[in-house]
């Protein structure tokens, strides 16, 4: 037999590894034939290359088909075994698979006998990923031959009834292990179609950016594509069907009865063609100073043109232009009837950059452009640049503002480039319960308009409040301030619950000058650990919250200890952030409160000084008013305080990389894993529970060793440290106020 060259066995080392799989994996175990390097002692996985996943929903019945290939980087021909998960708590009712084109029969295992192949894995391989599945049930096949530097394609169909959860019916599918976030799945897809004898109304994935297409009042197809994407998270789907106008999903989660709950809601109108569209008035306002010349000014020009060219049969609009003066194109806002829109297609075509900056004027004009018939008022408001003539000062431009606008107008602004106040944009759109936006100087003005634009283009409810049970005494409500409901869009709100059981929410709003009031009956429950998620996506809005609130009216102490908790518990690292905590972890070991491996992020970080003097760069950064540190300020702020899912608080950032002991680059947000409502840190191989620190259990760590007697008395023993244990062979957690340590 030849031996294996030193190239292939590289390839092997990059294509062979732990079970961070997509769906099911493919497992060689070690009785081969031949011999053959592996990375580890016993059996091994080999990776996904590619995986499709297309499923339909009818009513709570579910076909899901996995198309998955696999690849054997090696020059021999292997025989392995194909195992999937079985998803928890489902009734699965049909298996079908295909290898190569042939149809073939597999081995369905319930989980008692599930949990022993998982046990026999994780001895073999030295790997716990999988014992994340240890209470499921799995499906296992032979697969002979696997041919030598091949792909190997499996296609496996299944179907299962899904549960419902407070009415909002609940669709999920395995991804992969509790691994870093650096180990990605090449190629990723996925379809879920929705058939529905009843009408739709919420449509969301609290875990992936989907997109979702409404094909009428009971259809809909929600599509999931990504290269190089992390396999960290499952899949999770929701949907809820309802005959009224307006769709209310609530979901919760609840680990221990001695914390608050967290809780989810997510409002839609669903989708219908003759959904009623509220009338609105809308005046776009345009910086024509001279530093709006070339590029920048035609493209304003055109996302002016789109905005006009979109307007609703009963819409009236108005356009203010502003530079040293500011002027209006008519005294107040007019219908946009075929003749109007031709005169301010006219109108636009003819601005001319020139001249100053005269934001009060703008807006006075702007707000002056409202009639008084109740009907709701939006401005679009875009510049490029600070205040340089009228009221420059920010306060007395806010003030005037404020006294002026009594009838709810909502200001939504379009920062331009970075030469301007953030501080004044934001707090104009706060203060009107609106949002911001920032077109970078890469960026094109034209698109992000009117995707602005198209989304609020049709109001269904405005202005909009939720009441909830005194009883339940929900907190910590996020976001603060209501936006109104657009065709097509939705709300999300997340906050805090006090007493679990049934409760009435009501949510009120106007719909062309009438007041629309829904009644709601859900449940908060006492005890759910299934939406986990809930916390992390919790705690990033707060977080983004308090960053707003540190960038626009300073800083405090009791602010900035409330944002290193929440940071510290939930994994949420930004720049600014990742210096508050660094602070604190060195202050802490200073005191002795903390011990050297109790660290969370510092002790990846303190060999690289260049990134420790970038730390002090991104505090300093937070109290700018201008200028690109304060655009990308003021972007991760909304960008956390308006997450819908968990991918877009984990986003990584170039400013949070550094170089490790070895010298190799990482990134500080990575090796990070949010796991029944707290975070764990890889550091140094070893995976530190958030708890460690913050729950200050000042005891004797009890130490297990991986694989040991007792390593599987206490996976059988404590259901609960099956989802700590998959993380790896050194992790320290905290379990019944106790603090044990896994160690190899």
């Amino acid at each position: 037999m030849k031996r294996i060259g030193l190239s292939v066995f590289l390839v092997l080392l990059l294509h062979l590894g732990g079970f961070a799989q997509t769906g099911g994996w493919l497992i060689i175990p070690p009785e081969q034939e031949r011999r053959i390097p592996r990375p580890t002692a016993g059996m091994f996985a080999l990776e996904v290359k590619s995986a499709q996943i297309n499923t339909t929903i009818n009513g709570q019945a579910a076909t899901t088909s996995v198309d998955q290939v696999f690849f054997n980087p090696t020059r021999h021909q292997l025989q392995g075994y194909y195992f999937f998960p079985i998803p928890q708590d489902a009734t699965i009712d049909k298996f079908s698979m295909y290898i190569n084109g042939k149809e073939t029969q597999g081995e369905i295992l319930d989980a008692d006998k599930a949990k022993k192949i998982y046990e026999d894995i994780v001895r073999q391989s030295l790997d716990p990923a999988l014992l994340e599945f240890y209470n499921q049930g799995l499906l296992r096949v032979r697969i002979f031959p696997i041919q030598p530097q091949s792909d190997q394609r499996v296609k496996l169909t299944y179907t299962q009834a899904l549960d419902k959860d407070n009415g909002t019916v609940a669709y999920q599918f395995p991804i992969g292990s509790r691994k870093d976030k650096t180990q990605k799945m090449p190629e990723l897809s996925f379809k879920v179609t929705i058939e529905s004898q009843e009408k739709i109304k919420n449509i969301y994935s609290p875990t992936h950016e989907v997109e979702v297409i409404r094909k009428g009042e009971k259809e809909a197809t929600v599509g999931f594509e990504a290269s190089a994407v992390n396999t960290q998270s499952n899949f999770k789907l929701y949907y809820r069907t309802d005959k009224s106008k307006l769709g209310m999903s609530v979901l919760s989660y609840n680990e221990s009865q001695n914390e608050d709950g967290y809780f989810f809601m997510n409002i839609s109108p669903g989708f219908a063609e003759n959904q009623e569209i509220v009338a609105k008035d809308i005046t776009f306002v345009l910086d024509a100073s001279g530093s709006m010349a070339g590029e920048k000014m035609e493209q304003a020009k055109k996302a002016l043109q789109f905005c006009i060219s979109n307007l609703n049969e009963k819409d009236r609009f108005n356009i203010v232009r502003f530079s040293t003066e500011a002027s209006t194109l008519y005294d107040q806002v007019k219908p946009a009837n075929k003749a109007n829109i031709k005169e301010a297609e006219g109108y636009i075509d003819g601005l001319r950059p020139i001249g100053g900056t005269n934001i009060e004027e703008a807006l006075d004009l702007a707000l002056d452009s409202k009639t008084k018939e109740g009907r709701p008022y939006f401005i679009v408001f875009m510049t490029d640049g600070k205040p340089t003539i009228g009221e420059t000062d920010e306060a007395a431009l806010l003030k005037l503002v404020g006294n002026k606008n009594t009838d709810n107008t909502r200001i939504f602004t379009f920062g331009i480039g970075t030469e301007l106040n953030t501080h004044l944009l934001d707090k104009l759109t706060d203060m009107t319960k609106a949002y911001r936006t920032y077109v970078l100087p890469d960026e094109d003005i034209e698109i992000k308009v009117s995707d602005f634009y198209t989304k609020v283009a049709s109001p269904i409810l405005t202005d909009i409040e939720i009441k909830f049970d005194e009883k339940t005494k929900v907190t910590q409500v996020q976001p603060k301030q209501l936006p109104d409901l657009f065709k097509g869009g939705t709300i999300t709100l997340m906050g805090r619950y006090k007493k679990a059981g049934k409760a009435t929410i009501l949510v009120k709003g106007k719909l062309n000058g009438k007041i629309e009031a829904f009644e709601y009956e859900v449940n908060f429950e006492e005890k759910n650990t299934k939406n986990e998620y809930i916390a992390s996506l919790w705690a990033a809005r707060t977080v983004g919250y308090l960053l707003d609130q540190i960038r626009l009216q300073g800083e405090s102490k009791e602010v900035i200890d409330e944002v290193v908790r929440l940071s510290k518990k939930h994994g949420i690292i930004t720049p600014y952030t990742s210096y508050l905590i660094l602070e604190d972890e060195a202050i802490s070991l200073r005191n002795r409160t903390i011990t050297p491996q109790d660290q969370l992020i510092r002790s990846r970080v303190t060999q690289d000084a260049e990134f420790i003097e970038e730390r002090d760069i991104a505090y300093d950064d937070m109290k700018k008013t201008s200028g690109k540190e304060s655009v990308k300020a003021s972007k991760e702020a909304q960008d956390l305080n308006q997450a819908t899912n968990i991918s877009a608080p984990a986003t990584t950032d170039v400013a949070l990389d550094y170089k490790d002991k070895m010298g190799e680059s990482k990134n500080l947000a990575e090796d990070i894993q949010n796991l029944n409502g707290r975070a764990f840190y890889k550091n140094d191989n070893i995976w530190v529970d958030s708890y460690v620190q913050l729950k200050n259990t000042n005891n004797k760590s009890r130490r297990i060793k991986f694989n040991s007697k007792e390593y599987f008395e206490l996976l059988n023993d404590e259901p609960e440290s099956r989802t700590y244990l998959a993380l790896g062979k050194n992790v320290r957690f905290v379990m019944n106020n106790k603090l044990i340590e896994v160690y190899e």
